[in-house]
């Protein structure tokens, strides 16, 4: 599943439901329990990469049988700190999860938000990706080097958009870049959306002059022509894009993404391991194994207390880089 029209939208909130109750089957810490009324929290508008990741998943499960019950919807605000307060609040709820990434981890830290990664339940790591830059189709940038020249020239007319608030990914690759290119990071114009959805209107709209967010997001965008691949910001290029990495085109930069899923605080043994089993064999699907190639994701499993320390190291990392950029 890539960036295309949601089903239907209502207020803030976007369900999707899928089916009869959850099943699964198997051994060790999946011990073939249901988890009937299954629902996964995405933290920010329909279109953005939560929200591509959840459905991708909650699809992907159904198909290979593993569930026929996922109830998939949005609760966006405040570069995702709103859904994850809610989560947060669920205390000792087994029947909720949370799509999540670099960018909560970001926005937590950047909105001073009370409730932090460090009171979740820590499930599993899915996915890894490159960002891509981005503009529409009639930008008059056809290069990287061209749109950092005009970025140089004039950094606070040039403004660019992100999938994430301050502190998230969309937010911190522009600015590696801006460093990159002799840019001073603080004089960058950068203009926060709550999610890829909301950012590709901009981009079309020429509201911004280039974009910046996952290569998941806007691969039907880049592939149809209405978005233009300048660069990617990893270390190699985008099997089956033409667009070359910041690196090889003269800025030293090599920057990734991730995604995973995290559950409410106070979940029994049982509860915990009855999601992480369900996402074991999600991952361990042909399905979801499709979904990787077809979103340019990067497998990146890690589950339980692994998973946990990476998000601490995370919020390190996080600190440390908008340190070392002066914001």
């Amino acid at each position: 599943m890539r960036l295309r029209t949601p089903l239907a939208l209502c207020g803030a909130a976007l369900l999707v439901l899928v089916g009869p109750p959850l099943l699964t089957t198997g051994s060790g810490d999946d011990t073939g329990t249901r988890i009937p009324g299954l629902r996964l929290m995405v933290p920010n508008t329909p279109g953005g990469g939560y929200d591509i990741t959840a459905r991708t998943a909650a699809k992907d499960a159904e198909d290979a049988g593993l569930t026929h019950d996922i109830e998939v919807f949005n609760l966006p605000g405040a570069g995702g700190t709103v859904g994850l307060s809610r989560l947060v609040g669920e205390h000792g709820n087994g029947k909720l999860a949370m799509s999540m990434g670099l960018g909560v981890v970001g926005a937590a830290r950047s909105n001073h938000a009370p409730r932090t990664l460090a009171d979740t339940t820590p499930i599993a790591r899915l996915t890894e990706e490159q960002d891509v830059v981005v503009v529409a189709k009639d930008s008059p940038y056809r290069t990287i080097g061209q749109l950092v020249d005009a970025w140089k020239a004039k950094p606070g007319k040039t403004p660019v958009g992100g999938g994430s608030a301050p502190g998230g990914p969309d937010h911190i690759a522009p600015m590696l870049m801006a460093r990159a290119a002799g840019i001073p990071p603080k004089d960058v114009n950068y203009v926060p959306f709550d999610g890829g959805g909301e950012l590709l209107a901009s981009i079309l709209g020429s509201k911004v002059a280039f974009g910046v967010s996952g290569v998941g997001e806007y691969l039907d965008q880049i592939e149809s022509g209405e978005l233009r691949l300048l660069a990617v910001t990893g270390p190699k290029r985008v099997p089956g894009l033409d667009g070359p990495t910041l690196k090889e085109s003269g800025y030293d930069v090599d920057f990734t993404n991730w995604r995973g899923i995290v559950a409410p605080p106070g979940l029994s043994d049982a509860e915990r391991d009855k999601l992480t089993g369900l996402v074991r064999k999600l991952h361990a699907s042909p399905e979801w194994r499709e979904s990787l190639k077809k979103n340019g994701w990067d497998d990146a499993f890690l589950t339980g207390d692994k998973f946990g320390d990476f998000l601490r190291a995370q919020d390190e990392r996080v600190v440390s880089v908008l340190k070392e950029l002066g914001l």
